[in-house]
């Protein structure tokens, strides 16, 4: 049982889409602080949109988000920036043709000049290849490497919790392996509260305490990573995981 203290983010009987186009239904979860949750399922069963609903991008019909016990449903995504809460998404998640360093500063537009000149040396301490990188422009670097500098970006505010949706999208087995553990380290070595929406779903389970599996805008199962990588129902019908089966003769 979660204690109430320990939640970061909760969702209540959320109803949520895009104008009339209703995607999420009554959607019950509870994301506790500083562990990460695994969120997986098929193509269109409302993963992303479960990001964006928590992150003010989507239309709420019924339902409240709560974040560290407070209501935020329909605050405009600048607030929830300001909360404490950071958005990675798949895509657009850098400024292509401004430096690694510009890139920095403008994630830290609103902070005060101090501010933004620490969080950059502390970002570039926890991504120390970045340093190397300051005069880079970001449309250069490869996917893997876009996706720390976004989470560096991400970094410069501070957040309390993370939500990435599918940072592994198109990038090598390797690169994918590699992003996934920095996502692990977020939550090791700083205590960041992370919500994965990942298709990866083996590896991105292995590093979670936490899965979510969402079947046609509902959850369709809550609970241990391993028990949903054990399950051979869920796993082959929805995540494409191989049953196992026994060799012969035993």
């Amino acid at each position: 049982m979660v204690v109430q203290s320990d939640l970061m983010i909760e969702l209540k009987g959320v109803n949520a889409g895009y104008g009339k186009f209703h995607v999420l239904f009554d959607i019950d979860l509870k994301f506790e602080k500083g562990k990460a949750t695994v969120v997986v399922g098929p193509n269109g069963s409302g993963k992303s949109t479960m990001l964006k609903t928590i992150f003010g991008l989507t239309s709420v019909y019924s339902g409240g988000v709560f974040f560290k016990g407070e209501e935020i449903t329909g605050a405009p995504p600048h607030a929830v920036a300001r909360m404490g809460i950071a958005y990675v998404p798949q895509v657009g998640n850098v400024f292509g043709n401004l430096t690694v360093k510009e890139n920095l500063t403008m994630a830290g537009y609103t902070l005060p000049k101090k501010r933004i000149e620490d969080g950059i040396r502390e970002v570039t301490s926890f991504y120390p290849f970045l340093k190397d990188f300051f005069g880079r422009k970001a449309g250069t670097m490869s996917g893997g490497e876009r996706q720390m500098l976004a989470m560096a970006m991400a970094l410069m505010r501070k957040p309390d919790a993370m939500l990435f949706d599918e940072p592994t999208a198109n990038l090598s087995p390797k690169m994918a392996t590699d992003v996934l553990n920095e996502i692990k380290r977020l939550r090791d070595d700083l205590g960041i509260t992370v919500i994965l929406v990942e298709q990866n779903a083996v590896k991105a389970l292995k590093r979670g305490d936490r899965a979510v599996l969402m079947v046609g805008g509902r959850v369709n199962f809550e609970g241990a990573p391993e028990d949903l990588l054990n399950s051979p129902e869920l796993g082959s019908l929805y995540l494409g995981i191989k049953r196992q089966t026994a060799a012969p003769g035993g």
